[in-house]
């Protein structure tokens, strides 16, 4: 662990000059997207000491505690998803409420529109039918 330490502050150091020593020493990264662990490959593949074995173990270690915000992210992302598709459904539907609302309420204003012109014409005609009884003159409003 303390390794990587020291190849983490050498990687941060601001030094540029890179030697062919530190090149060949330096370990090869891994950069896909995926959540694999592969290590970088060893000078002696042949030996394996106890504490390679120790460095493997901790890696792995290392890796699980790494997977396991991304798996709560994951999963916190999914929730979210799932909570906006559950407000889009509903905000939806509600839209599709109000329009049918509004269609009622233009064919409610329609109706007493209509309503207001029968009445209209219905006083119009009384209107000539009064007539006064002095100069029995028919009423103009």
């Amino acid at each position: 662990m303390e390794e990587a330490d020291k190849r983490e502050l050498q990687l941060l150091s601001n030094e540029p000059e890179i030697t062919a020593k530190d090149r060949a020493f330096r370990p090869q990264l891994d950069l896909s997207l995926s959540m694999s662990s592969a290590l970088p490959p060893t000078a002696n593949p042949g030996k394996e000491d106890d504490g390679s074995a120790k460095s493997v173990q901790a890696r792995k270690q290392q890796v699980t505690e790494q997977a396991r915000p991304a798996a709560l992210e994951t999963a916190y992302a999914n929730q979210m998803r799932e909570l906006a598709r559950r407000e889009l459904e509903m905000a939806k539907s509600e839209f599709t409420r109000a329009r049918l609302i509004w269609e009622r309420a233009r064919e409610e204003v329609e109706r007493v529109e209509r309503m207001k012109m029968i009445a209209t014409r219905r006083i119009s005609s009384t209107c000539i039918e009064i007539t006064c009884r002095n100069c029995r003159r028919h009423f103009r409003p």
